[in-house]
């Protein structure tokens, strides 16, 4: 095997191996974000999703999120009951509800953050253009892929 074949195979291992730390340290932070705001990890990434598509249908969180059904149900009701979401009448049919983000609420979630972007953005700050290219590349379709594995998993 040449060098660069080899070279190629463990950089390949490495990032994988880092992409496992990254992914626990995501879990951790939001994990302890969440619990500075009386959430669970699970309650504050489904405000992302509200936040990332607008307001959505139980079914439509369910199928975003991979939770089950009965599951959004309660995640809904943590969310109301904190003050993070609300149900609303849906415009496009009368009889069903979506659940919408209470923006005030979020938005005081918002400094929790500050330390950790102004971190990142430093890190980022070291990286050529190109470099921020490739990424944000490599981040976007990781997610993608991700979410796909993910619906794959809960797909009946």
């Amino acid at each position: 095997m040449s060098n660069k074949l080899k070279r190629r195979r463990e950089l390949k291992e490495q990032i994988g191996f880092a992409g496992r730390v990254l992914s626990t340290a995501a879990v951790m932070y939001h994990s302890a974000l969440a619990a500075k705001v009386g959430l669970g990890a699970t309650d504050e990434k489904a405000l992302d999703l509200l936040e990332r598509f607008g307001p959505l249908s139980a079914g439509e969180l369910s199928a975003r999120s991979g939770l089950a059904p009965a599951s959004v149900t309660g995640l809904i009701g943590r969310l109301e009951a904190k003050g993070f979401a609300r149900r609303i009448p849906n415009p496009a049919d009368g009889r069903s509800v979506l659940v919408e983000l209470n923006r005030e609420n979020v938005g005081a979630m918002a400094g929790l953050f500050d330390d950790f972007m102004k971190s990142l953005n430093e890190l980022l700050d070291g990286y050529s253009i190109e470099q921020l290219e490739t990424i944000l590349h490599f981040c976007t379709e990781a997610a993608r892929r991700q979410e796909e594995a993910t619906a794959r998993m809960v797909e009946p």
